[in-house]
């Protein structure tokens, strides 16, 4: 199995050199690609001294964006399996031979977390996008927003409409359930070491939600007049 690790960063200097290291350190036989996306201190600098290939953006553009660059090289050269994974030291790289072992039958992974271990204005904001996700698109998923998620050879080729700030992982999981793709669920240790202020969590609890209702129901739609 071919296989890369792709972490999208921005301004991660304190943070990205230990990341790429336990990398390394776990699947030490990964192609690790770090996409610098417009960062104003050394995270390009320090990942390359840690031994990660580097594609920079000349400004910032978004996780999105980075994503999309990311998962854009792993297609083009043909990778069997790519874990994504933050370069902040949010979720543990030891998890990551795990995502690879599940993706031989799957076509995407996710991690889905402790909720117990997840501060209560996150845990919240969780809860709701989960809930309606599930009951939208018809899935008993656990997590419906974990960053930490893989793409088999096939998803990449598939998934390409890739959506930015926190409905990236609603965007992923709403095409390939529109497609059919096989979706796999392990658990994931996380650490939370900021925390949103309520008015922004608010904000963006109430966004993730519109579009979850947004496709969900464009979802449920389709699947009515499928059936005639």
């Amino acid at each position: 199995m071919k296989k890369g690790i792709l972490l999208p960063a921005y301004n991660e200097e304190k943070t990205i050199g230990k990341v790429i290291k336990e990398c390394k350190r776990y699947v030490p036989e990964a192609f690790i690609l770090v996409v610098d996306d417009g960062s104003k201190d050394k995270t390009a600098e320090i990942s390359k001294k840690a031994g990660a290939y580097v594609i920079s953006h000349e400004i910032n553009k978004g996780k999105g964006e980075a994503l999309k660059t990311g998962l854009r090289y792993f297609k083009e050269r043909n990778y069997d399996a790519v874990v994504v994974i933050d370069a902040d030291g949010q979720y543990s790289p030891k998890d990551i031979p795990r995502f690879f072992s599940a993706l031989k039958n799957a076509d995407i992974v996710t991690g889905y977390r402790d909720f117990s271990k997840v501060p209560l204005r996150h845990r919240l904001g969780n809860f709701v996008w989960k809930n309606t996700f599930n009951f939208l698109f018809g899935t008993k998923l656990k997590d419906t927003n974990c960053g930490f998620f893989g793409f088999s050879k096939k998803a990449l080729q598939e998934i390409k409409n890739i959506h930015g700030g926190y409905i990236i992982e609603n965007s992923i999981l709403a095409e390939a359930i529109e497609k059919n793709l096989k979706i796999i669920q392990i658990p994931v240790k996380v650490e939370y070491n900021t925390k949103s202020g309520i008015l922004r969590g608010i904000r963006v609890v109430f966004g993730v939600l519109v579009f979850i209702l947004k496709e969900g129901i464009k979802y449920r739609l389709k699947k009515l007049i499928k059936r005639g």
